[in-house]
């Protein structure tokens, strides 16, 4: 019988992109994949928030504006789920100011990027992170 951490490692690891442009989301998602994940789509907080859910992802890139829920307003919401294995969280948003970068660290995220970002940019990133 296996145990939880050889059932766990042995699943594709998860990225979930929350961001309510389309375009956004399928760039957002070629990077993800080119680094290995296997994607999720979500375009807004609250779907996002279900999503997490059903299945808990390693890491999620999230926009901060967005209807239904701020970014700030997801993070804040998922940090609050219990959960064995806490996704990494990246602001993907083009509020760049250090007001912005301190109050997305605040909700919990992990780290910061501002749009248009290089996918170079990004997996400099998440290599930082840990998580490419």
């Amino acid at each position: 019988m296996r145990d939880i951490h050889e059932t766990r490692q042995a699943r594709p690891k998860l990225c979930l992109i929350v961001d309510d442009s389309r375009v956004i989301r399928k760039v957002s998602s070629k990077i993800a994949v080119s680094l290995g994940y296997q994607v999720v789509e979500a375009e807004n907080g609250e779907e996002a928030l279900a999503r997490c859910k059903q299945r808990m992802p390693d890491l999620i890139l999230t926009d901060w504006q967005m209807p239904v829920m701020s970014g700030p307003e997801f993070v804040a919401a998922l940090r609050a789920i219990p959960t064995v294995h806490e996704p990494t969280v990246v602001f993907c948003t083009s509020k760049g100011t250090a007001k912005d970068v301190h109050e997305g660290i605040r909700a919990g995220a992990d780290d910061y990027i501002v749009k248009p970002f290089e996918e170079s940019a990004l997996k400099a990133k998440l290599e930082k992170l840990g998580v490419q």
